[in-house]
């Protein structure tokens, strides 16, 4: 067969997931332009294949949990309702009926893609892009996943970072290999001009993707600048937030509920201790993680790919269904001290005074920010995971 008629089926469990793949596929692409790329994302639309026009080949449907049912079962119960299990099964007979036209699988994420890519019979890598020994210390692969991992028709494992790479293989999965985060290969400022004043802290707001959420996380970020102002004079400090575009279209609205000013993507808030003020972008995520010297997260993969330039972060457990306490500590024991979560459930007033004592505490740390700056990089690998797992893809093709 020649590589003109070379084809591969991507599969993934999340937003995240789907982001990987993505990066992996433009290079891909780019590498081998005859190359057929068809996809499968289980959870949400699958808009970061859409947006590269790759076909999908099974339904798609966004469910309630947003695919965080993990997180609450009974958001589990509210996914059922919705028809997760008739969805799942037309999912799974379009990868049954594609796989025997593919030349390789690529499942990304957990136990379900894997599963997935398992129940073919077909050949396929595994992208374990959501799993970390760096949590525990060691990974606990559970019977399944074991099961999809170890079987002969798994031809890779690859991790993304090293730390579990050399984990599973002393777990004698010896074809584990170090992958990396693909979606940091894309961190590349554009130079958007972000007003920055020169010398002064830059801190980056980072409220996540998913709406409704992100909007009640941003609210919660807006307050909490209203306390870090009453801790650090209004001109020694600066904030940027990297907005998801339908975000940024709310934002005259958001800052009328805050009691807030909105012009033009800038908001403003007069109070005793000064005018804090918040830019706002939907074009300058990468601009914003390289210029800012602090985030505050309540995200998952942003705040990773922070972490990896070596940026620190605050986070602030909001209602969910993603950023909750649950989350925000389990991504501290991911990211390690280079991350401080402050409260234990939903922020209220006390938990914001004691973040914006933390932020500006944390701001002035010099020896804790370098730190971070050496650590991140040491934490998730050296760049380069797209074209490292793409070259990877092709050997076996």
């Amino acid at each position: 067969m020649s590589s003109s008629q070379k084809r591969i089926l991507f599969i993934s469990n999340g937003h995240g997931e789907d982001n990987h793949s993505s990066y992996v596929i433009q290079t891909l692409l780019e590498l081998c332009p005859s190359l057929e790329i068809v996809a499968m994302p289980i959870v949400g639309e699958g808009n970061a294949y859409r947006r590269l026009n790759i076909p999908i080949i099974g339904p798609t449907q966004n469910m309630p949990s947003g695919g965080f049912s993990y997180i609450n079962r009974w958001r589990f119960l509210t996914d059922l309702q919705a028809g997760l299990i008739g969805l799942a099964w037309r999912q799974l007979k379009a990868v049954w009926e594609y796989a025997p036209t593919c030349d390789l699988i690529m499942a990304t994420g957990d136990t379900v893609s894997q599963g997935f890519a398992y129940s073919t019979g077909y050949p396929y890598v595994s992208f374990i892009s959501c799993l970390s020994s760096l949590y525990e210390g060691k990974l606990y692969i559970g019977p399944f996943i074991g099961h999809f991992l170890r079987s002969q028709k798994c031809l890779a494992v690859i991790t993304r970072d090293p730390y579990t790479a050399q984990d599973l293989k002393r777990q004698g999965i010896t074809k584990s290999k170090f992958g990396g985060i693909p979606s940091l290969d894309k961190l590349v400022p554009t130079g958007k001009d972000l007003h920055l004043k020169p010398n002064i802290p830059t801190i980056a707001l980072l409220p996540g993707s998913r709406l409704p959420e992100a909007e009640r996380n941003f609210k919660l970020q807006l307050n909490l600048i209203l306390e870090i102002i009453k801790v650090i004079p209004t001109d020694h400090i600066q904030f940027r937030a990297a907005l998801v575009p339908k975000l940024m279209n709310q934002l005259a609205e958001i800052a009328d509920y805050e009691g807030w000013e909105h012009n033009e993507g800038q908001l403003t808030y007069q109070s005793d201790y000064g005018v804090a003020e918040v830019r706002c972008y939907s074009d300058a995520f990468s601009d914003i993680l390289q210029s800012c010297t602090l985030m505050l997260g309540m995200a998952g993969l942003a705040v990773d790919q922070g972490i990896a330039l070596g940026k620190p972060v605050i986070q602030i457990p909001g209602e969910g269904p993603q950023f909750t306490y649950k989350f925000a500590e389990a991504q501290t024991r991911l990211i390690g001290n280079c991350a401080q979560t402050i409260g234990t459930g939903p922020a209220t007033l006390e938990t914001l005074r004691e973040a914006a004592q933390r932020v500006v505490e944390t701001i002035s740390n010099k020896e804790y920010l370098a730190e971070c700056l050496e650590k991140g990089q040491k934490r998730f690998g050296p760049p380069g995971a797209s074209t490292r797992i793409a070259k990877l893809l092709l050997s076996y093709i």
